[in-house]
């Protein structure tokens, strides 16, 4: 499939550039990360912060506007924005009164908002979050947290946006999108692939006669995979769904969203929503107000949502207080028209409020560069300084090499984008470690890797992966080099912080399934010297990934499939074990 781009590292900034451009009366973007602001924002509120991976478009930069949002903040496609994207941009839109985020259940979106937020935390400032879980089919009732956000987060952020408008405080603000959250719900079906720019191959594959039933935002599988089956047919089975999943009855009012997935067709929608409103007739359901539209996408991806949302006295005052965006408008404010006393100066950017010393810039020539070479000969039995240096910088090389061998076991049961972080990051990684030359302390090598990463990459990945270097590392007294048993007691730190982040076991499938059994190899070969202790980790690692094959999902994209994830090794697994087997190489020279 061709893609109208450039190259496909530069789609998210070249997008968001382009964007700004085109609408630059209304908004400005944060002049170091991918945040979209809003000028003419009200001051005297507590602020709105939305956000999640680009490729939704319009949301979720497209959701910021007057009785909306006052930022997002954008990851990469189909990834979370890393932490420092939602610190800087929330710290950009706060007023003294706290700030509230809105966006998607998903491990990447939850760690990355999280740790964004323990920044602000730590500056004094307030937050809250909603975290929009309106996927029917993603998980039972009784799990709904591990549901996943899709198109739901249009009600949600509406709400909230009018209720920060109001002059609520935050625990008011957030009351009241946690009532539109779980007043809202979802379900949707594929019925064609989308394609990530710059991978050749689609994120899915479906037969001429085939759909993916109970899709997610991303792309990933739905629970089902079902014969093509007329609207009616779908529609009915879909509306059936939600009304069982939320006791949904007689006298009940409700919005309705027929939300296209990228490549749907008004014509489409409107045939889907004219048989919900004959069932919702039916059943007594007063419709108050529907839309058909493309809001919540999936690149290209062919399909179609129906979310209802439940209104009472309270949801409906704030649903009818007017909003506007070039994407989404209620009531009677449109783009035409503002109060001239609410104009922010034109020059945003300089107001910016800026935290922390501003990394140095990395170009792409210096991505480019080769690796290092090693400075020594033979197998190395403990790591210098120098010597961790060289092997990240090995490692990232290796990685970045293996993105499309990443991204086809991630698209295979995710939504593809685990090569494309996983190289986004090393390259972070790689220019911050090339700036490190003459560094003394070894653990500070491996601090400012995983940082880097951590930083930049979104995603569940970046913080995960991140810590792998940077959790082991932070805070232990420098040394000029380690040994193969401090290197095993740095793994087995960042295991535990990993673990006490996502929560996850083995037999989750994820990378601990890789890594924790790499830790305990480690552990029980360190007397035998460094690169016996690798080899060992390495293995085991290897049989971690193997042994993902037999698992079911407990987290990330892949949790909705259940069974149907049996047969396919975890692409976080599969980096870990990458990593282990980039050290023994570079240790055994």
């Amino acid at each position: 499939m061709r893609k109208i781009i450039n190259d496909a590292d530069n789609v998210v900034q070249e997008m968001m550039e382009g964007y700004i451009s085109a609408y630059s009366r209304h908004y400005v973007k944060h002049p170091e990360v991918n945040g979209v602001i809003l000028k003419q924002r009200r001051k005297d509120k507590v602020a709105l912060v939305i956000g999640g991976g680009s490729g939704h478009e319009p949301m979720f930069s497209g959701f910021v506007g007057k009785g909306l949002a006052d930022a997002a903040a954008c990851g990469n496609i189909f990834a979370s924005p890393d932490p420092n994207t939602v610190y800087e941009t929330a710290k950009s839109v706060d007023n003294g009164r706290g700030v509230l985020f809105v966006y998607g259940c998903y491990a990447g979106d939850n760690l990355n908002f999280d740790m964004g937020e323990e920044f602000l935390n730590d500056d004094g400032i307030r937050t809250a979050h909603v975290r929009v879980w309106d996927d029917v089919a993603s998980a039972p009732r009784d799990r709904i947290s591990d549901r996943r956000g899709i198109a739901g987060d249009v009600y949600v952020v509406k709400t909230a946006g009018a209720a920060c408008d109001s002059g609520l405080d935050l625990e008011g603000v957030t009351r009241v999108a946690e009532k539109a959250r779980d007043n809202t719900n979802t379900i949707g079906v594929a019925t064609a692939p989308a394609q990530l720019p710059g991978v050749d191959k689609p994120i899915f594959e479906l037969g001429e006669d085939e759909i993916e039933y109970g899709m997610g935002l991303h792309g990933e599988r739905g629970v089902l995979r079902t014969n093509w089956q007329p609207a009616d047919v779908l529609a009915e089975k879909m509306y059936d769904q939600i009304k069982e999943d939320t006791g949904l009855t007689e006298g009940d009012e409700v919005c309705v969203l027929v939300n296209g997935l990228g490549s749907t067709t008004i014509t489409e929608l409107a045939i889907v929503f004219r048989k919900v409103k004959e069932l919702l007739d039916r059943d007594g359901v007063t419709v108050y107000d529907a839309d058909l539209n493309n809001y919540c996408t999936s690149q290209e991806m062919g399909g179609f949502s129906i979310t209802l949302f439940r209104l009472d006295e309270e949801l409906k005052r704030y649903y009818d207080m007017p909003c506007w965006c070039p994407y989404y408008a209620k009531g009677e404010l449109t783009g035409s028209a503002y109060d001239a006393d609410e104009e922010e100066d034109a020059d945003v950017g300089a107001e910016i409020r800026m935290h922390g010393k501003k990394e140095k810039s990395s170009g792409a020539q210096d991505l480019a560069e080769p690796c290092v070479p090693r400075r020594k000969e033979g197998t190395l039995t403990e790591l210098a300084a120098e010597d961790a240096r060289e092997m990240l910088i090995y490692i990232a090389d290796k990685v970045i090499a293996k993105k499309p061998y990443l991204t086809e076991i991630d698209s295979a049961i995710g939504d593809g984008d685990h090569g494309i972080g996983m190289a986004g990051g090393m390259k972070k990684a790689k220019a911050r470690l090339l700036e490190m030359e003459g560094e003394e302390n070894a653990y500070a090598i491996f601090e400012a890797a995983g940082k880097a990463m951590l930083m930049s990459m979104g995603g569940a990945s970046g913080v995960i992966f991140g810590s792998l270097y940077l959790a082991g590392a932070k805070g232990a007294e420098a040394k000029a080099s380690i040994t193969a048993e401090e290197l095993a007691r740095m793994e087995r730190k960042s295991l535990k912080a990993i673990q006490e982040r996502g929560k996850a076991e083995v037999g989750d499938k994820t990378m601990v399934d890789a890594l924790a059994p790499a830790v305990d190899a480690m552990e029980a070969n360190s007397a035998k010297g460094l690169l016996e202790m690798l080899r060992a980790a390495e293995e085991a690692a290897r049989q971690g990934v193997e042994d993902t094959k037999n698992y079911t999902a407990k987290f990330g994209r892949a949790k909705s499939l259940m069974e149907r994830a049996i047969g396919y090794q975890d692409a976080g697994a599969t980096s870990v074990w990458l990593i282990f087997q980039g050290m023994r190489e570079f240790v055994e020279g």
